[in-house]
C-alpha cells in the first residue's frame, strides 16, 4: 500500500518525511513538473477542474495544493468565491503565495499549512474538494478521504487527480523505463534531492489505482464514483459525490 512507501525510508512517520521532501524540492517543483511531463500536467489539471463546472462550486478546498497551480486555474475556469489551498509543506505554500499575489488573487485564494487527515474545518463546509497528485502521499489514505467527505456539503463533489499505471504494450514498458530511471535521474540532478523522484515512482506503483481506489471512495461514504483515464493511462481523474 502507498501508506507504507516513504520518501527516505527512515523510522520517522511518512507525513513528516513527505513534508521534508517537498520543502527540499519546492524551488524546483514547478519547473520539473512542466519539464518532466512535457507540459501535459497542465492539461490534466484543466480536465480535472472541468469536472466541477456543472456544480458551479463557490467554496472550494484544494488539498495538497503545493504551489497553488490548481487553485489558480480554478479561478479561470470556475466562478469561486473562496478557495482554501492546504498543504503540509511550508516552502511550497510560500512559493504559491507569491504566485497568487502576483496574479492579484489573494482575495479569493487563501493558502495555509494543514494536515489532510485532520482537517480543521467543520462538517459540511465546502461545495467541492480537489486533490491533485496528493492522495498517494497520505499516511492513512482512508482517514484522509473520510475527512474530506466529512467537510464536504451534501451533494458536494470530490475530484482526485492522480498518477496511474499504463497497461498498453509497448507504451507501458517505455513509460515504466522513463518513470523508473530517467525521471529520477533528472529530478535528482536538478532538485539535489536524491530520493524525491525515486519515491514518486515507488508511491505510484504502490497506490491502489482504478477500481481499488473506487472501493476506497465507496468505503468512505462517496457515491456515483467514476474513474477516467488520461494519456493512455499515465494519469486518472476520480470523481465522487457525498
Amino acid at each position: 500500500m502507498a501508506e507504507h512507501v516513504k520518501p527516505y525510508n527512515k523510522e520517522e512517520n511518512k507525513k513528516g518525511q513527505v513534508s521534508k521532501m517537498f520543502d527540499n524540492i519546492a524551488p524546483y517543483y514547478d519547473f520539473l513538473n512542466r519539464f518532466l511531463t512535457l507540459g501535459i500536467d497542465t492539461i490534466w489539471r484543466k480536465k480535472a477542474i472541468n469536472e466541477l463546472k456543472p456544480l458551479d462550486p463557490k467554496r472550494i478546498l484544494d488539498v495538497a495544493t503545493g504551489t497553488g497551480d490548481v487553485a489558480i486555474e480554478m479561478t479561470k475556469r470556475l466562478n469561486p468565491e473562496e478557495i482554501i489551498g492546504l498543504d503540509i509543506s511550508k516552502e511550497m505554500l510560500e512559493i504559491g503565495k507569491k504566485k497568487i499575489s502576483k496574479r492579484n488573487l489573494s482575495d479569493i485564494i487563501q493558502m495555509e499549512v494543514g494536515d489532510s487527515e485532520n482537517l480543521r474545518f467543520e462538517n459540511n463546509t465546502f461545495d467541492a474538494i480537489t486533490v491533485s497528485f496528493g492522495v498517494r502521499n497520505f499516511e492513512n489514505l482512508e482517514k484522509g478521504i473520510s475527512e474530506m467527505n466529512r467537510v464536504l456539503k451534501k451533494d458536494g463533489k470530490l475530484i482526485v487527480l492522480e498518477f496511474s499505471k499504463p497497461t498498453i504494450f509497448p507504451f507501458k514498458q517505455l513509460f515504466n523505463f522513463y518513470f523508473k530511471y530517467i525521471l529520477p535521474l533528472v529530478g535528482r540532478l536538478t532538485s539535489k534531492d536524491k530520493r524525491a523522484y525515486s519515491y514518486l515512482y515507488e508511491s505510484v506503483q504502490a497506490f491502489p489505482e482504478g477500481n481499488e481506489f473506487i472501493k476506497v471512495l465507496e468505503k468512505t461514504g462517496f457515491k456515483s464514483n467514476t474513474c477516467k483515464r488520461l494519456s493512455l493511462g499515465i494519469c486518472s481523474i476520480y470523481t465522487g459525490t457525498k
